[in-house]
């Protein structure tokens, strides 16, 4: 079949609804390519190929590896290695020893010379990327790498889930979460533009009289992205209140948000507080699952007209002390 009628048999068999994440995967695969040179006639400006250069940096990484590591490593035909690798052999970059149990096995090491021709490549490849993200800003990078895990996260199905672990509030972390709950809350309920004005008043406020001492904050944090927050805030001596609490749909069922309440709670003791004091509405079942099997027990409920829609307010309270 002629190679532009094969593709235009490809083009009609592809399912509608790929058709557009197709086109935008294949659109930045073009990007990036060029971006970083891939397109080039020598890999970094070197005499070496791509794929070369990926042996090379296997071999300086791994402890004698043999050729059939190298190769479901990096997924290459043996027979295409083996060439690869004898090439690298005759040019002084790589050497064979032998396995005292297995004679069969060849462990494969970078010679002194290889070394050196993998530390230059190194080298070239990290200045390469300082100079691509020279230009962005600080937040601008996170966002960036963000980014690229959650592709590899995706695209890698076979990677075991990675840990989230909480921090303490960042610059930023009030805008995004102000932006992110709106949309959730949007996407997931239906409420309006008045729900995010309300978070908002509630972080600005929070910012603004913020005392350390008595009330914090954390954030979920997951392959370097925010999953999800809590915020503790003094409304007396006596009782402290836990407000907006969220965690990403795509972090959900991994104990985020039991861990956040669980942080509150421990601070809200520390700190002396005898009640830790919440308000939700009835539909959200997860959150008051959390709450409930925290101990947290409802003391009242109301309806009332708020983001566009007819809900039912409830208030939890937790005894901290007797």
């Amino acid at each position: 079949m002629h190679a532009r009628a094969r593709s235009a048999h490809a083009e009609r068999s592809r399912p509608p609804g790929n058709r557009q994440a197709t086109d935008a995967i294949r659109d930045f695969n073009r990007f990036y390519t060029r971006q970083i040179g891939l397109l080039d006639q020598g890999f970094l400006g070197s005499s070496f190929t791509l794929t070369e250069g990926r042996v090379l940096y296997e071999l300086a990484h791994r402890d004698n590896p043999t050729a059939t590591e190298i190769a479901r490593e990096l997924s290459l035909d043996p027979g295409y290695l083996s060439r690869l690798l004898r090439k690298l052999e005759r040019q002084g970059h790589v050497a064979r020893g032998r396995d005292a149990q297995d004679a069969r096995q060849r462990p494969l090491r970078l010679t002194r010379t290889g070394r050196r021709v993998f530390e230059r490549l190194d080298q070239a490849s990290g200045e390469q990327i300082a100079a691509m993200i020279g230009a962005l800003a600080p937040g601008q990078v996170g966002e960036l790498v963000g980014c690229m895990r959650t592709v590899r996260r995706l695209l890698q199905s076979d990677t075991p889930e990675p840990a989230f672990s909480l921090r303490p509030l960042r610059i930023g972390d009030i805008g995004w979460i102000v932006h992110r709950q709106g949309i959730l809350y949007a996407e997931e309920y239906g409420w309006d533009v008045t729900y995010e004005g309300l978070l908002a008043e509630i972080l600005g406020g929070f910012v603004k009289q913020f005392d350390p001492s008595v009330e914090s904050a954390w954030v979920a944090e997951r392959n370097g992205a925010v999953v999800g927050s809590v915020f503790l805030v003094r409304e007396s001596a006596a009782v402290a209140k836990l407000r907006l609490l969220y965690v990403e749909p795509s972090a959900r069922g991994l104990g985020i948000g039991r861990q956040l309440v669980d942080a509150c709670i421990a601070f809200a003791r520390e700190k002396e507080y005898r009640t830790l004091r919440l308000w939700t509405n009835d539909i959200l079942v997860s959150a008051r699952r959390i709450y409930q099997a925290a101990g947290f027990r409802l003391t009242k409920e109301e309806r009332h007209h708020s983001f566009g829609k007819d809900l039912v307010g409830q208030t939890w309270e937790l005894a901290l002390r007797g």
